[in-house]
């Protein structure tokens, strides 16, 4: 089962390459962040015309997330448990059932926090302790589980071209690090790090000053394993040559294969 996150930065904005990249990349679940639609807005028809079945949790021009799936998604969930108050579309899950194992499938898109210090900074720590809280409960579980997205975490220097540039920045605080972390602490498997080591692996590219020409890129986007899930991991990777592409999002998609 190969499973892709893909920060698509907006449906409006990249609806063809979304649809060339389902076409020649095939995943059997994606997991989409930045939609910027709300869900009766989604182009769903296309999309399901291409075999995969469609659930959206999105907001009118920011934030919003998807699951596309060739299985059946069951049991859905939308919104990050533990605030009731919080109105940002960021957290979708869902149960797949592959031709070996059924899997609880989460996607995200954890809050950027900048500008340091402030609200938003305050907002990105206090989601972090909810994804935590929610990773406990799916440990508990003991059901394979990912949580997958884009995290804007910088977890290591070497996940950044230059790691002084970002010292300062929410995406690389010490804190937003240590909640990172305290995460994959509980017992969780950071994937591409269990598949591949060292630097100058990168998943963002900003699209100003020549960063793509530049390889001046970060890791943010990520997959966090259950132990059941880890068990079943054969390969991560980053499909870096996306970024090189007609109208490209700023992120490229991370890959995960799966035994299930």
């Amino acid at each position: 089962m190969k499973i892709a996150t893909f920060n698509i930065n907006g449906i409006k904005a990249r609806y063809e390459t979304l649809l060339r990249w389902l076409d020649e990349s095939a995943p059997d679940i994606a997991l989409l962040q930045e939609i910027k639609s709300v869900d009766e807005n989604f182009p769903r028809q296309e999309i399901e015309d291409k075999g995969y079945n469609v659930e959206t949790h999105g907001q009118k021009s920011f934030n919003g997330v998807a699951i596309l799936s060739k299985y059946p998604l069951e049991d859905v969930s939308r919104g990050l448990p533990g605030d009731d108050t919080d109105e940002q579309a960021r957290w979708i899950e869902a149960t797949v059932t592959g031709d070996r194992q059924a899997l609880r499938i989460c996607g995200l898109y954890l809050p950027n926090g900048n500008p340091v210090p402030g609200p938003k900074y305050d907002y990105k720590l206090a989601w972090m302790a909810r994804l935590k809280a929610r990773a406990e409960a799916l440990l508990a579980a003991e059901m394979p589980a990912l949580m997958a997205g884009d995290y804007n975490i910088i977890p290591q220097a070497e996940d950044a071209a230059r790691p002084d540039a970002w010292r300062e920045d929410a995406l690389f605080r010490p804190a937003s690090r240590a909640a990172f972390r305290e995460i994959l602490n509980l017992g969780m498997t950071e994937a591409f790090r269990a598949c591949t080591h060292g630097p100058g692996h990168y998943s963002f590219w900003d699209y100003q000053a020549g960063a793509w020409q530049r390889n001046d890129g970060i890791r943010i986007d990520h997959f966090l394993l259950t132990p059941q899930c880890a068990d079943l991991l054969r390969d991560c990777w980053i499909e870096s040559e996306m970024r090189g592409r007609e109208k490209p999002s700023d992120h490229v998609p991370v890959w995960v294969d799966l035994d299930a």
